[in-house]
């Protein structure tokens, strides 16, 4: 490389420029696709924004109101949420999307959209008021119902399996979006100073296994016996407990690193806090994609049947070894269970 190459590196390759040379990997190349990741990519460039500003404009903190989850909504759980639907209402490709902040389907009025979103605008948003990161999480279906009318509950429910894209975007030390259209999963991180995001962790591959476990042991009380054994398995490995309370940060780190996320069904919440629809499926696609695997702790989450938008289900999440010896355990306690 001579002096004048130095003076001027390459800065890398943008989303944008990504999306293009990567069309021909999705099924339907017809361009809508890639301009509903471009959507989603400009509204996070917007949210990383107010979070960035928070502190200087008085959106940290509580809404006043509680979303549909029963969960009290923080500022900016109502304006992520407002500029993600506007995105993908201006962007024209979405018929319908169901978010975390609303009870029921959104129609979009674009009912030539073939396209139907899930999305978590902002998970665990109550952690910005101590500066803890937090994310976004996205799903995407074709919808199954004619285009030219409004989509249906059925275009909204699909098994994860049927997903063409999910992703997440992460705002913390730096703003990553990470996504998968079912060829690998790819991370770019947000360059600021340019308004662009440049790929940054290509061909992500989780490792196999990895020694941090990632649970709420506050309420360890209400678990079941094979969870307790399993936790205490961990703890037998040397395992590192590490658990931000943010899905997608806890997420992020272990698949980067190797480790396991669980969110069980408990004796005082049977299903698990966590959304089927808006955050297992989505990260579930990017796990398996990466390589790794994703279950309710006895069956695949993808192939789980969704009955309602805000359905919750139990997650075991991460490393493909640590999430079998999971499954291990509570087969286990299952297997005593039929036995007595």
């Amino acid at each position: 490389m001579d002096n004048h190459d130095k003076l001027a590196l390459p800065v890398g390759t943008t989303l944008d420029r990504f999306i293009m040379r990567k069309q021909e990997d999705f099924p339907y190349a017809t361009g809508e696709l890639s301009q509903l990741l471009r959507d989603f990519a400009l509204a996070s460039k917007i949210v990383n924004r107010e979070i960035n500003r928070s502190g200087l404009i008085d959106v940290a903190g509580a809404y006043g109101n509680r979303n549909v989850q029963g969960e009290e909504q923080q500022k900016l759980d109502v304006i992520a949420n407002i500029r993600f639907i506007r995105a993908l209402r201006n962007g024209g490709e979405v018929c319908t999307i169901i978010s975390e902040e609303d009870e029921e389907m959104i129609q979009t009025g674009n009912v030539q959209g073939k396209y139907v979103v899930a999305i978590d605008p902002l998970d665990g948003s109550s952690n910005i008021d101590v500066n803890v990161s937090i994310g976004t999480i996205f799903s995407i279906y074709r919808r199954v119902s004619p285009t030219g009318t409004e989509g249906t509950a059925q275009d909204c429910m699909q098994t994860g399996t049927h997903q063409v894209a999910a992703g997440y975007v992460i705002y913390g030390s730096s703003t990553m979006m990470v996504y998968t259209t079912g060829n690998g999963v790819n991370g770019f991180t947000y360059e600021p100073s340019l308004g662009e995001f440049f790929l940054s962790h290509p061909n992500i591959q989780t490792p196999a296994t990895g020694s941090v476990y990632s649970v709420n042991e506050g309420t360890s009380e209400y678990f079941s016996e094979g969870m307790k054994k399993y936790v205490a398995h961990c703890k037998e490995q040397n395992y590192s407990a590490r658990y931000i309370g943010s899905l997608v940060a806890d997420f992020h780190r272990n698949l980067l690193k190797g480790g396991i996320y669980m969110y069980p069904g408990t004796s005082k919440v049977p299903n698990g806090k966590l959304r089927l629809m808006y955050e297992c499926n989505p990260l579930a696609f990017i796990v398996e994609q990466a390589g790794g695997k994703s279950s309710n702790g006895h069956r695949r989450t993808l192939e789980l049947e969704p009955t309602e938008l805000h359905q919750r289900c139990p997650v075991f999440i991460g490393s493909t070894e640590m999430v079998e010896k999971a499954e291990e355990f509570l087969a286990a306690e299952m297997k005593t269970a039929e036995a007595e």
